[in-house]
């Protein structure tokens, strides 16, 4: 009933709302959506129409437990205003930000687009977010349920600080919000700060990392980006093992524009940013292979990047992920979507004949 209901629904819904600028709409939903979490009776009717229950959904990945396996990716809930609706809706977890040590802006507008033939955004929104002290105060308020899902927080460097002030940032981030949050996620792949993705170079990431650890009581993840070379994601996976981290999130936006639907005149006219959606999928899928058999089963991955599908879904898990996060599919899809997205996985572990989550984990591997 709800996916049909969505199928009818959702569509027009999403043309109207593509009337309105990309940014502004999104605030808008964002507001919305924040609201629905702080009023007690949309919080029950939301929960029992988008939040499942199946038991062989739920999973305890770096000794946190995750009703479902699906989780909202960093960059819509941007300033933790929404952490109470996130599980209501039907996600198994949401990550905040990218959250900074100080607040910021972000880059000139416009600096979000759409690609609606390829399913896609395009994103130069240069982690606008209010500051790791006001997305501190806002994970210490109370979540109510009905349902209750883990929360991780997202760190980047502050622009303004350079390259070489890029530790002490991250440690700041990491001081107020990893006691708040579920496990904290270091984000040193987003092309939108300049110099960001130099940190990814070992010699540069190793410190960040361990400053992190140093202060983080929770599990510590790092997000790299598709656009990596394979032996630079080695390096990456080998290191993030040697520290002793939770996890490796793969993988955030690219700044490639193969294989677009979308003319490449408009293409170009939107100008830098990273793309997400379908476009990004084969190298995120590649990516998570990659990860696995280098330091798959001894540390968490969590796969991103245009899952949009039950299939695609089932193929990371199968490859690997241990969790999974979407965005513009949500975008796109709307509310249903992932509850149907939700349903379809429960439904393959039964068909294959899992008891759980994690005994399909990687099996196309075995």
């Amino acid at each position: 009933m709800l996916s049909t209901l969505n199928r009818l629904v959702y569509p027009p819904l999403l043309k109207v709302m593509f009337l309105v600028p990309p940014e502004r709409i999104h605030r808008i939903m964002a507001r919305m959506i924040g609201v629905a979490g702080r009023l007690p009776v949309v919080r029950t009717l939301l929960s029992r129409v988008f939040a499942g229950s199946d038991p062989a959904l739920r999973s305890t990945v770096f000794g946190v437990d995750f009703p479902a396996p699906v989780g909202l990716a960093a960059g819509f809930d941007k300033s933790a205003e929404c952490v109470n609706a996130w599980g209501q809706l039907g996600f198994g977890y949401a990550e905040i930000g990218t959250i900074t040590g100080q607040p910021q802006p972000g880059n000139p507008g416009p600096r979000l687009f759409r690609l609606p033939a390829d399913r896609a955004l395009i994103n130069r929104m240069g982690f606008n977010n209010p500051g790791a002290a006001a997305a501190a105060a806002k994970l210490v308020e109370a979540r109510p349920g009905p349902v209750r899902v883990p929360i991780g927080a997202n760190i980047g460097k502050t622009k303004v600080v350079p390259l070489a002030g890029a530790v002490d940032d991250y440690r700041f981030s990491a001081s107020l919000l990893g006691p708040l949050a579920d496990f904290v996620v270091v984000n040193v792949s987003s092309p939108n700060t300049p110099g960001l993705r130099d940190l990814q170079a070992v010699e540069s990431l190793r410190p960040v990392l361990a400053a992190v650890l140093e202060v983080a009581s929770v599990p510590v993840l790092v997000k790299i980006a598709p656009d990596l070379s394979d032996e630079d994601i080695d390096d990456v996976a080998d290191l993030a093992e040697e520290l002793g981290l939770a996890g490796i999130v793969a993988t955030n936006t690219t700044i490639g524009r193969g294989g677009l639907t979308t003319p490449r005149g408009d293409v170009d006219a939107m100008g830098a940013g990273g793309l997400s959606g379908p476009p990004v999928a084969d190298r995120s899928l590649a990516v998570l292979r990659r990860l696995y058999s280098r330091v798959g089963g001894r540390m968490a991955l969590v796969s991103v990047g245009g899952i949009e599908t039950v299939d695609q879904a089932w193929e990371r898990i199968c490859a690997g992920a241990d969790l999974l996060q979407v965005y513009t599919g949500f975008i796109y899809g709307g509310p249903g979507w992932l509850r149907d997205l939700n349903d379809g996985i429960a439904g393959r572990l039964r068909s294959h004949g899992f008891s759980s989550l994690s005994e399909a984990v990687g099996s196309a591997n075995r």
